[in-house]
């Protein structure tokens, strides 16, 4: 049996009283996004255009790495403004990209071409050894290696 088409699919993410707070903070560090709705404990709002919800339940459940949020950048200004901006007020540097911004929630920030340099026969090795090195990733040693 085939399942009937979906409107669409989006992330829900769970806060404990701070679901509000959290839509708000993404909006600033995306460029066109928006809060559209806030109705009892759920927030629902746009980054750059994404559907996201947050909902406020209590602390039963935590935010991990095992689920995160690949932002692919076009170019180092991209990584930068995208870097600084979740790290904000809190946030934590992993390695390879990864960071855990100030509600725990776990994003990537890579370039757009990172699978291309990674995956190529002649250089990928060179590539993965520099991006095991890195914590914020920078394109143009990716892109020299």
């Amino acid at each position: 049996m085939t399942a009937p088409k979906i409107k669409q699919a989006y992330p829900c993410l769970w806060f404990n009283g701070q679901a509000r707070t959290a839509a708000e903070f993404y909006c600033s560090v995306f460029p066109e996004s928006r809060i559209i709705s806030h109705s009892g404990p759920v927030v629902h709002f746009e980054l750059s255009g994404q559907p996201f919800m947050t909902l406020d339940a209590n602390d039963q459940y935590r935010h991990s790495p095992a689920i995160s949020f690949v932002l692919e950048c076009p170019d180092q200004n991209a990584i930068d403004a995208y870097w600084n901006g979740l790290l904000a007020e809190g946030g934590k540097e992993a390695m390879c990209g990864w960071l855990t911004d100030r509600f725990g929630v776990s994003w990537q920030v890579i370039p757009e071409k990172l699978g291309q340099w990674l995956s190529d026969p002649q250089s990928g090795g060179r590539a993965t050894q520099a991006m095991l090195q890195m914590r914020k990733l920078d394109i143009e040693t990716l892109q020299n290696a």
